[in-house]
């Protein structure tokens, strides 16, 4: 399927100044590896989160030399503002006036910094809505399905996981016969019909093993898989991946889903072992909270998982039934333990 969003010719610039809110989100089939332009070297499937999310105000001042400044929670950020230069720079095709003025960008995440929440996944998807609202002012206004396509579409030029944090629930980025309308380009909401009950209202607690820089960051794990001697079975493995997850999601069998969630987690870590030069970003913590979430489970039989980001901090997964509460008790008093400072980032997944 081929998708172009050229701008419109004709248009009227003026001093605007909107804002935008947008989650962040969480794969539990990972994408980790690309082609130019931010293609994806396998289709990927995250959950939204609802309250972990980046707060945007962008003022666009017409007729001034373009330029960007960019403030994070009241602090200005210029290394981040020269990238937002060139990111506009690289998207003038698809939104022709956005070099014709000055831009001031004021940004704030509802989280911590370096938690293992994807903060470029909503920073840029909030400035992806902020362009859209700009560009129905400009342009007029279109249907909401085009818009959130095209932010979608403009997010994932910014930051590839992006684009699955512009819709709720169960998001896929990746082109896949498995699901219809799947895109390359822009994500796609997974049908809801195709849900069972038990996947739409889910806990995401982040326990705060690390929350410093990262040794290796993910642009440039990303480029390591270009010589990884694992890397295009791995991309199959994802695609493949897709087929069991299908009738997972149908059927409620929570079993399997956290068989294959956990998976994958591990699969990605594996890859960056596997990569030249070869990092490990989990830490000691990391793998003590794997191993009793593996104990308990087994102990208890109760639906508690995890997975991971590229970084040490860990996912808990659980859904919001009758055994929560017991699973959150295990948490307090068995994991924080490994955590800096008992950090914590409680979120949920409801749609």
């Amino acid at each position: 399927m081929t998708t172009q969003f050229i701008g419109k010719e004709n248009f009227t610039i003026h001093t605007q100044t909107v804002s935008e809110s947008c989650p962040s989100n969480i794969a539990l089939i990972k994408y980790w590896g690309k082609y130019e332009h931010q293609i994806p070297a396998n289709p990927s499937i995250s959950y939204t989160l609802n309250h972990c999310k980046t707060n945007t105000t962008m003022e666009f001042l017409a007729d001034e030399p373009f330029s960007v400044q960019t403030f994070l929670s009241g602090n200005e950020e210029v290394k981040f503002a020269e990238k937002i230069e060139k990111y506009f720079k690289n998207i003038e095709q698809y939104l022709p006036w956005i070099l014709k003025g000055k831009y001031i960008i004021r940004t704030e995440n509802t989280f911590p910094h370096s938690s293992g929440i994807a903060s470029s996944a909503s920073g840029f998807g909030a400035i992806a809505k902020c362009l859209m609202a700009l560009d129905e002012a400009f342009t007029g206004k279109t249907s909401e399905e085009e818009s959130l396509r095209k932010a979608s579409f403009l997010a994932r030029l910014g930051s590839g996981s992006a684009c699955r944090s512009l819709y709720n629930g169960l998001i896929v980025w990746g082109a896949t016969e498995e699901v219809q309308g799947s895109s390359d380009l822009f994500a796609v909401p997974y049908p809801d019909t195709e849900i069972h009950e038990v996947f739409k209202s889910f806990n995401d607690w982040v326990l705060l093993i690390h929350e410093g820089q990262k040794s290796v960051s993910s642009t440039v794990g990303h480029s390591l898989m270009k010589t990884n001697p694992y890397a295009e079975r791995r991309f199959q493995e994802a695609r493949e991946n897709f087929v069991p997850m299908k009738e997972i999601l149908k059927s409620g069998d929570m079993e399997s889903f956290i068989k294959l969630v956990e998976h994958e987690a591990l699969t990605l870590h594996a890859m960056m072992m596997m990569s030249d030069p070869a990092f490990i970003l989990m830490k000691t913590g990391t793998l003590e909270v794997i191993n009793k979430i593996w104990d308990f489970r087994r102990d208890t039989g109760l639906p508690l998982f995890f997975t991971l980001d590229a970084g040490a901090n860990v996912h808990l997964l659980f859904p919001a039934d009758a055994s929560e509460e017991s699973i959150k008790t295990f948490i307090e008093a068995e994991l924080l333990q490994h955590t800096q400072k008992n950090g914590v980032v409680k979120d949920v997944m409801r749609f």
